[in-house]
């Protein structure tokens, strides 16, 4: 199976994939943070490289795809995914051009290039939303003291979770989970992880049993 994790930056996508990963021995995927050349570029100075970070992410995305699809085919494992492909274009990308912050040129650009990947790519069996609000955000984006994202708004915050709200009210395309994480703590909680732990257990026995 394939299960992905969505949500706005600092919502704790990547602590819950690895926590799961863990419980459940699945492999995880995690988005291409560390390492990644232009993300602190990116805050400093948002439309000079905002193309050239979104075309990173989508091609990290587009590998990840690719060995899910591997995986699959291999039917040795599951995998967990710390956000998704439509992310990129539904959400960031998007955002990015809203606030005219991207070019017509280059989101038209990135946009097609998204829609070629598109037909090579499967949709996860089960993405989990988590929901947070801004003072979450700002919590968790503070806790894990990232320099770069010290630059982070909180206008833009906002606006990509209206963009996450928008894409979740009209994903269609697979089984959804929603989790409002704003009172969660499932690193340091045991009975906030069990209560996740407990709900995609219950998505994983009626999903076994489906005809």
């Amino acid at each position: 199976m394939h299960i992905a994790i969505t949500g706005n930056i600092g919502a704790g996508k990547t602590t819950l994939a690895g926590l799961l990963a863990s419980h459940y021995g699945w492999e995880v995927l995690y988005e291409a943070v560390e390492g990644n050349p232009y993300l602190a570029d990116f805050y400093e100075d948002m439309p000079r490289w905002a193309f050239n970070l979104q075309i990173y992410f989508l091609n990290s995305r587009f590998a990840q795809m690719r060995r899910v699809l591997t995986v699959a085919e291999q039917g040795h494992t599951s995998i967990i995914q710390d956000r998704t492909i439509y992310e990129d274009a539904a959400i960031f990308a998007r955002n990015l051009y809203k606030l005219g912050t991207m070019s017509e040129r280059d989101y038209q650009t990135y946009r097609n290039l998204f829609e070629n990947m598109m037909s090579m790519v499967r949709p996860p069996d089960l993405m989990i939303y988590l929901r947070a609000d801004l003072p979450k955000l700002r919590k968790q984006i503070q806790k894990r003291g990232r320099a770069f994202e010290k630059a982070i708004s909180d206008d833009y915050l906002a606006s990509l979770n209206q963009l996450y709200e928008e894409f979740v009210a009209s994903y269609q395309i697979g089984d959804l989970l929603i989790v409002d994480v704003n009172q969660l703590d499932y690193m340091e909680e045991p009975a906030d992880f069990a209560e996740i732990v407990h709900r995609i257990d219950h998505w994983l026995l009626r999903t076994t049993v489906r005809p």
